[in-house]
Order: structure tokens, then sequence, then C-alpha cells
């Protein structure tokens, strides 16, 4: 007899609501364990996410277009009998192994009847001691399974905790303010039996059962100015809307009556997609207070939609989601950074001279040596001497992160766009290790089989055209970061000795960094200090 498993997404970082943009297998196919099912994409990279058990798709609950969150069933699996014998019954077979440890526990009551469950904080991450910002239940009230009971909120995402077993509410220790982490108690529930297997996981965001009866009907998307932020909007308006925490948390942010706005959702629930438009909508029609007629609401004015097909044939084709939120996300960082790029040249002729002698060696232990990764330790090496360029401005400008840690980010380039995954620890490792991590990423780049998580904690970006050509160019700072190196092609150039000219093989640097953390003197001092460094790579070992 087959087992119905249920397949879920699994942990894919700070991203919620990830669109589906491909789905791989069809009902009746059999599929193994870390077979991929689907892809996902966000704004950073695809993603495919595998099957975590053996046996046959018995049922899709998705479509391509679809938007899915860490926790979300996506797929069933019919497992063979073997494999359900091997899961315990009053566990779900695709339960992950985290659930063991959020479990309730029970204890049954005098009357021997119900049973008393407490209720706990489940897996959340890395996260600790996060603010309770909504207590959902009062002690007395009826909760059903999976109810949600309280809202923490992080600096990054809220998520409602639900209950892992149906019953009255009789202890409820929280309240607004209070903070907990892992493990702590949220509520104690008496039931009538045995508590229900916990989730692994909360998951941000969950859909609500069905809006409020008594909530205010959302108005249609007028065309209206976002609130004043001097207008407080009551706290009551975001507790009653047919939203999720994130959504509401975002709508707060910007100062949107969710009274206002109309749900695109399911049972009219309003999502994040729904807030935007409301706000474009909003700016656009008092484009005569935020620039003028035909102004884009940020004072500049916008380029008039031009008809080229008068011209001679044309063909559109639409942009992939990482080109469309890559070009968002530059944009951003432009119209907020006031960048300065330096450019400079070092003589890396021994340096290429050191790297062909150990590449046979290299290449019979499997590892392609590359120019870039001598740009990795150099970088590393620069940054510790400069530790202002490792830091990250806070967000009301008043104050600076500095790392402790060195994490060098490498914008790879992919048929999808480009992404950047992250190489950390480069303080620590050799370069060969530098060099076999440099290359996986890479190909899993290409092959959108990055996590989230190797996208993440760069303390500074190298973008490298050495491998296409060019003279100079002035990429963009990658926000948080401060700082970005560019790498051009080097060339053989003649270079005056005091006696002759020479050849030498000279490669072209740029740095662009923000000006508001990094003043000019100690950009130019950063790059001199590199020049250093690359042009003479026993310096490496001092560091």
């Amino acid at each position: 007899m087959s087992t119905p498993i249920d397949i879920r997404v699994p942990d894919i970082g700070e991203h919620d609501s990830v669109e589906v943009i491909e789905i791989l297998v069809e009902v009746g196919d059999s599929v193994t364990a870390e077979q991929s099912l689907i892809t996902l994409e966000s704004d950073k990279a695809s993603m495919e996410i595998p099957s975590t058990d053996d046996g046959t798709v018995t049922e899709l609950l998705i479509k391509i277009g679809d938007k899915i969150s860490q926790g979300d069933v996506f797929a069933r699996v019919s497992a063979s009998a073997a494999t359900a014998e091997s899961t315990p019954a009053d566990e779900p077979a695709s339960e992950p192994a985290a659930a063991a440890t959020t479990a309730d526990t029970t204890t049954p009551s005098a009357s021997g009847g119900a049973v008393s469950s407490q209720v706990m904080v489940p897996e959340i991450g890395d996260f600790e001691e996060i603010e309770v910002i909504e207590v959902l239940v009062s002690v007395g009230d009826t909760v059903e399974l999976d109810q949600s009971l309280i809202t923490l909120e992080t600096d990054k995402a809220s998520m409602e905790i639900p209950s892992t077993v149906a019953g009255k509410i009789t202890s409820m220790p929280l309240s607004v303010g209070d903070k907990v982490s892992q493990g702590d108690l949220v509520a104690e529930v008496a039931g009538t039996g045995a508590a229900a297997p916990s989730q692994a996981a909360a998951k941000p965001d969950p859909a609500p059962a069905a809006a409020p009866a008594d909530a205010p009907k959302p108005a249609a998307n007028k065309p209206q100015a976002p609130s004043s932020p001097t207008q407080k909007i009551a706290d009551e308006t975001y507790r009653r809307a047919h939203a999720s925490p994130a959504v509401r948390k975002f709508a707060r942010e910007l100062g949107v009556d969710l009274t206002l706005v109309t749900g695109s959702g399911r049972k009219n629930r309003i999502v994040k997609d729904d807030v935007q438009q409301f706000v474009k909508s909003a700016m656009s029609s008092a484009g005569s207070n935020y620039g003028g007629a035909g102004g884009t609401g940020a004072g500049i004015p916008s380029i008039p939609e031009v008809d080229f097909s008068k011209f001679g044939e044309v063909e559109r084709v639409e942009m992939t989601r990482i080109n469309v939120l890559t070009s968002e996300n530059l944009h951003r960082a432009w119209l907020n950074l006031p960048m300065v790029t330096h450019h400079d040249e070092a003589d890396i002729t021994e340096l290429e001279a050191f790297r062909k002698s150990i590449k046979q060696e290299a290449a019979d232990e499997g590892i392609r040596i590359t120019g870039l990764v001598f740009h990795i330790k150099a970088l590393t090496a620069t940054l510790q001497k400069f530790p202002r360029f490792n830091s990250s401005l806070s967000s009301d400008g008043k104050s600076l992160f500095y790392k402790k840690y060195i994490n060098i980010g490498i914008a790879v380039d992919t048929p999808n766009g480009l992404v950047v995954p992250v190489l950390t620890d480069t303080d620590k490792k050799s370069i060969y290790q530098l060099s076999e991590e440099m290359t996986d990423l890479s190909t899993r780049a290409r092959d959108k089989k990055l996590k989230p998580a190797e996208m993440q904690g760069a303390s500074m970006t190298i973008s490298s055209l050495g491998g296409i050509g060019g003279t100079a160019f002035t990429p963009i700072v990658n926000p948080p970061e401060v700082a970005i190196l560019g790498i051009t092609r080097a060339k053989m150039q003649p270079v005056w000795n005091g006696e002759e000219f020479i050849p030498r093989l000279i490669c072209p640097l740029d740095i662009t960094y923000d000006h508001r953390v990094i003043d000019g003197a100690d950009g130019a001092r950063f790059m001199a200090h590199y020049c250093k460094v690359i042009g003479d790579i026993r310096k490496i070992m001092l560091y």
C-alpha cells in the first residue's frame, strides 16, 4: 500500500512568495529523492526544488505563475510500502527532521479525558529574541489546529506561530512587546487528545482562513496619494486588514491605509503587489506634486513611449525576472548612493608568471587556477588593511557596522542574468580551496542550482570583464556594501624603468565606492595598496 508524502518548499532564505517559472514533472511520473520538481525564480536567482523522497507524483498543487513560500506543499508523492514503514505513523513522511525539536509537551488532565499541550516557538532559523507584535487569542478561547496564536516580527520578516493542537487556551504567558526564541512557551492548550505533529517551522506570511466578518470593506484602488508620514494611521486598521503580517508591515512602512486597497488574492486578500500598485497609482495621479505632468513620481521626467514599428520591423522580447529586478536594484542604488569611481593600473607581470608556473601542478589535482582567484586574495588582504571598506552604513546614516568576517562576492554572467555568489571566509582559505569553491559556485550559478544563502553576506564584490575586454568601466555599488572592484583585461605595455622601455603586463582596475562612507583620499590609498599587493603576490603572505 502506498503512502502519500507532502513535498514542501525547503528553506529558501529570506525570500517570500517566490514565483514558479517551470514545472519539471507531471502527475504519474516516477521521481527519485533529490530529483528537481519545479523551478522558482526570485529577484536574485533561479533555483530548482527537489523531491525529498522516491515515489510517483500523485498530485501537483501549483501551476506556472503561482507564488509559494517556505513550508508550502506544492506536490504529493506516493511512496512504496517499504518507505511508509520507515516513517513513524504519528509523523508525516515529508515533515522535515526539525519537526522533532518542536513537538509539544502533553500532560493528561486530572479528568483523564482532556490533554494539556504546551505550544512552543518552533524552528525559526537563526533568529533569537524576536518581538511579539500581536497576540491573536486570549485565555478561554477555543482554537483549531494550525490557527495562529501570536505574530512575531524580525527586521526581515513577520511570522505567525500556529497552534499545534485543537482545544481551549488555558494559559497565555506572552504579551505584546515580549521577546521569544526557539523553544519558548507560547501557550497551553487543553485538548481532547494527543497533540498533533507540529510544523517544522513557522511559515512567513500565512494566509488567514478568512477575513474578519466586521473588517472594513476594502475600497477601490483610488488614485490617491499615500497617507502623509505625519498622519498616523490607527494600528487597528492594520490589524483588521485582510492581509498577512508581512504585507501589513510593508503597508505600515509606506503609510498606506489598507482600507483603501483592493485585494487581488484569494477571498480578496491583500498581497504585496496590491500595495505596490496602489502606491504607483497614487504617485502617478499626484504627478503635479512630484515633478510635474509626465513625471515618474521622483521629480524625474519619464521617457515617452515610442512606436518603433513605424520605422521598420520589430520584435518585442520580455526580459527575464532576474533582469528586471536587477535593473530595479541598480536603479535604486544609483539614485540613493553618491558614488565615485577611482581608476588605477597594476603591474601583474610577476603574478601571471607565477600562475603559469603552478598551472600544470594544479591541473594534475583537478583544479583550474585563474587570475581572478589571486585578485580575491589581494582584495582580502587589502580589506584587512582598510577595514572601513568592509563595513555597511546604518539605515539612518549615522553609524557604521564593521564586519569581522571577509566574504567576497563574484559577479557571474549567466544566460538568465547576472548573479553574485559569495565566497565566505576568504581570509582563511588557500588559493587552491578558493579556486575549487569558485568553480563550483560559478557552475551552479549557470545551472540555477545556487541557494539564496550563497548569494548573501558579501563584504565587497568583484566584477571582472577580464575575459571579455575593455579598458575601464564604472561598476555600481551593490548595497549594503560600500564598494565594488572592477577588473578589465590586462595587456602588455611598454613601461619606462629609468633606462629603457620594457614590456610589462598591465591590468586596469576600477573601484566605485559610496562617498558617504569613503573619502577620495581613502579610495586612492586603498587602490595604491591593492596594486602593491597584486603586483607582488608574496605580500599576501603578510596578511
